[in-house]
């Protein structure tokens, strides 16, 4: 089938490889250990590989090939085979624990999503209209900005901050106390 706009479509040979077997080509240093964040079980850490891509999109008669990507991949140690991939384009220049902690979280994303359904009652809305709908989901999730605003305001700094006694005002003397001699 000729391209369409009269450019003929791409000339470059176009071979799509599995993400599989291009991650067991790659060598053994292409794998780091990288650390995304604690949990509650320690550190959450896994062997990740990273490498520049151009994803086969089933656009053989595009005139240019696509932009190049990110690909990240997942490959536990243990696994017989790599578990996750994902698709990035974030610049060049991003370090690996960068793609690595933003692809990581999907687990913020599911548990924010579930604290809206719970908490604020993003699934008790019961109407027919799609302009009362759109009104209690922007309610909703102005409820939810408000609370995570005050959440980063009053979290601690440090773990357990709320636990340490504040310092009592110089030249406190407490009730019942003798005063000064």
């Amino acid at each position: 089938m000729p391209g369409r706009g009269g450019g003929g479509g791409r000339r470059a040979p176009h071979t799509p490889q599995s993400l599989k077997q291009l991650a067991g080509a790659l060598p053994t240093t292409a794998w780091r250990t990288v650390t995304w964040r604690e949990g509650t079980r320690g550190a959450m850490r896994s062997r990740f590989a990273r490498l520049r891509v151009r994803p086969a999109h089933r656009d053989e008669e595009r005139p240019a090939p696509r932009p190049e990507e990110w690909l990240l991949i997942e490959w536990p140690r243990g696994d017989a085979e790599p578990t996750k991939y994902w698709l990035s384009t974030l610049p060049v220049t991003t370090p690996i624990a960068d793609l690595v902690r933003l692809a990581k979280l999907r687990w913020r994303i599911e548990r924010d999503y579930q604290e809206l359904k719970d908490e604020l009652g993003l699934d008790h809305f019961e109407g027919r209209g799609w302009r009362g709908f759109h009104h209690h989901g922007a309610l909703c999730i102005a409820a939810y900005a408000y609370l995570a605003a005050e959440r980063a305001r009053l979290s601690p700094p440090a773990p357990l901050a709320f636990l340490r006694a504040p310092r009592l005002p110089k030249g406190f003397t407490p009730r019942g106390a003798p005063g000064p001699a």
